[in-house]
């Protein structure tokens, strides 16, 4: 995210922007394209999972229309083998633009699906060799997608097309691959946490994880805002109470982007909150390389929600 000049902080306060402006400042950060998706020469019928959970039933379904291709900005670090369990296809979104998204089937049987909204600055092909490795190792499938703008998503960024953007990602998953909101975990990343918050608000799934969460646009700018103002965006602390599944609250300690305050606020409000993860020692992009995160998402998945 961003931070704001003393002339745009002035303007705050003496002329509130729209939350759209304030979104677009703090968040919004697109990177160029690291893959495209091309049309699929010899698509070919493919079996559904078996019944389970997730699955539903054996039905025959035709391969998706598109393989995806990678440049070397993605830095790929795994196989051509790894890259065919990538399945990509495009769905629509309420607000109109057609949004890329992406399933990696990583285990055979998976009991869980993570609906994965990424973090700021990065798009699907950067975030393919993370899905792969961090599913392979919490034993779930992982399908995510790209915001407006982002990547192959046609439109441009802003809040509304966060929340229609997840809204055609989960609609797409439950209704092109069967999956059922039992068996659904939702993970969101920093901003990713805005859309993932307002779809829990709304769905009841299986849990909810908020990796480095916002409470709001304006106590990411302004440190001592105490209320949510009516020209505030991304406002996850007047939602995150409505949230009915299991949550866990992930964050840094010392995060510079998004204050550790922020964690812990939210994680104070979720009815349903489980034991956090405070990563002593870390920032806003490097908790992954932390043991005690893989070791709590097992716990979390693999324990306490069984």
């Amino acid at each position: 995210m961003n931070g704001l000049s003393v002339s745009e902080l002035c303007g705050l306060f003496c002329c509130p922007p729209c939350p759209g402006r304030i979104a677009a400042k703090l968040a919004f950060l697109p990177p160029e394209p690291t893959y495209a998706f091309l049309p699929d020469p010899d698509p070919e019928p493919e079996p559904e999972p078996e019944s389970g959970p997730g699955g539903s039933g054996s039905s025959l379904r035709t391969r998706g229309e598109w393989k995806l291709h990678l440049t070397e900005r993605a830095e790929f670090q795994y196989t051509q083998r790894e890259l065919d369990t990538v399945e990509v296809t495009l769905a629509r979104s309420s607000r109109g633009n057609e949004i890329g998204c992406m399933y990696i089937r990583c285990v055979p049987k998976s009991r869980f699906t993570v609906l994965f909204s990424h973090g700021n600055a990065v798009d699907l092909g950067q975030m393919s060799s993370f899905y792969i490795g961090l599913g392979t190792r919490i034993n779930c499938d992982i399908f995510s997608y790209d915001y407006s703008g982002y990547g192959v998503s046609a439109g441009k960024p802003s809040e509304k097309d966060l929340y229609a953007d997840i809204d055609a990602a989960w609609h797409t998953l439950r209704t092109r691959y069967g999956v059922s909101p039992e068996s659904i975990i939702l993970y969101g990343q920093s901003i990713g946490t805005v859309p993932t918050v307002d779809l829990a608000s709304r769905y009841e799934c299986a849990a909810v994880v908020l990796h480095s969460p916002l409470t709001s646009g304006m106590r990411v700018a302004f440190p001592d805002t105490k209320k949510t103002y009516c020209f505030d965006a991304f406002p996850n602390i007047e939602k995150v109470s409505k949230i009915s599944s299991p949550v866990l609250v992930i964050h840094g300690t010392e995060d510079e982007v998004i204050d550790f305050s922020h964690g812990l606020a939210l994680f104070e409000r979720c009815p349903k909150a489980v034991e956090p993860l405070w990563v002593e020692g870390a920032g806003h992009n490097d908790i992954e390389l932390y043991a005690q995160y893989l070791e709590r998402l097992r716990r979390f998945i693999g324990h306490e929600l069984a």
